[in-house]
């Protein structure tokens, strides 16, 4: 042996310091993560959410050169007030906050009570914009003492501009840890048979309760641009095979449920068919019977519920429609509960159980 090689006692470095963490029992944690909200519908807290979201690379390609002096100069000055207004559409007045985070908390605690059997889980929930932010939310699980974490990006079907943003920031944050936990992320569960069920279930449910036959149903999807697709983003594929599954779920004729695609921004061509023009189009043609649901929305928020619960069924009422129905999110329904579960325990294998 070295003579000169050092011995265990004497590389030690001694007691810890005073005031250092006591180590927690070994857990894991669990976050999932929805898009955001804003904390407020003022221009202020408007503009802080607008600002952040808008800011994202994922959900702006454009050159920031050429997108800042308008986000900048234009969009941040005027885009807050008139989404404030929208906001307070559907605002939770009751506890002041958005359905997002009312829905996304609900889930959150729900799923910690279906896993309570487990005691090493611990269930979280956070925001990519806006609060409670990601990284709050994963320290709040590391100082519980998560030496593992699985993160729950809320989107059924994949895309840059949703799913991966989350993991950016998810990963970003761990990047700052001198002891990062082992992680993993949630993949799109767009085919997954459980979730296939949980949307007929509740079409056929929500269905029933109307006083009319829908001549058509639309599943309408939050919109990237095309630009996006062709750089090769699933999303479209991924979607388009949810109406498939789901079509041949229900067992339905061809051409009753329609997909099409909502809330386009900016210049550019985003995927078709459009959503508001789908709407109008089916009126004009004499379709007076219609519902609409939103599969790719694990909760009910601006885009479902003023959009397409609002202005939808306003255009379509316009234009010689004479039914219109919007079908729910799944929610914090036994369905979409069922769903989040069915993901978090098969992703959990071999960290749980």
């Amino acid at each position: 042996m070295n003579a000169h090689a050092p011995t265990l006692a004497s590389t030690a470095i001694g007691p810890l310091p005073v005031g250092h963490p006591p180590v927690k029992a070994k857990k894991v944690g669990v976050l999932l993560v929805n898009l955001g909200t804003p904390d407020g519908t003022d221009f202020k807290p408007m503009r802080r959410y607008l600002k952040e979201f808008l800011s994202d690379k994922r959900v702006i390609e454009w050159p920031r050169a050429a997108w800042y002096p308008i986000l900048y100069g234009i969009v941040l000055n005027t885009r807050p007030k008139k989404s404030g207004h929208a906001y307070e559409q559907i605002w939770n007045k009751e506890r002041n906050e958005s359905p997002l985070r009312t829905f996304t908390r609900a889930q959150g605690e729900k799923l910690a009570e279906r896993l309570s059997g487990e005691a090493t889980i611990v269930v979280d929930w956070a925001m990519r914009y806006g609060n409670p932010s990601i990284a709050e939310r994963v320290d709040a699980l590391m100082a519980q003492g998560c030496e593992r974490i699985l993160c729950f990006p809320l989107y059924p079907q994949y895309s840059a501009s949703t799913t991966a943003t989350v993991n950016d920031k998810f990963f970003e944050h761990l990047m700052s840890k001198r002891w990062m936990p082992a992680s993993r992320t949630v993949p799109a569960y767009h085919d997954e048979p459980i979730y296939i069920d949980a949307l007929a279930r509740s079409i056929e449910t929500h269905l029933a309760t109307l006083d009319f036959e829908p001549e058509r149903v639309i599943t309408s999807y939050h919109g990237i641009p095309q630009s996006y697709f062709r750089k090769g983003d699933p999303y479209h594929c991924h979607c388009q095979k949810t109406s498939r599954l789901l079509e041949e779920r229900l067992g339905w004729a061809k051409g009753r449920l329609m997909t099409t695609f909502q809330s386009r921004f900016g210049p550019e061509e985003w995927l078709q068919p459009y959503t508001d023009k789908t709407v109008e189009a089916l009126a004009k043609q004499g379709i007076k019977k219609i519902a609409v649901l939103n599969p790719g929305f694990v909760s009910d928020c601006l885009e479902t519920l003023e959009e397409i619960a609002g202005e939808a069924g306003e255009i379509f009422h316009e234009n010689g429609g004479t039914h219109f129905a919007h079908i729910p999110c799944l929610n914090d329904s036994g369905p979409g509960m069922d769903v989040i579960e069915h993901m978090v325990r098969r992703e959990l294998r071999g960290w749980v159980g």
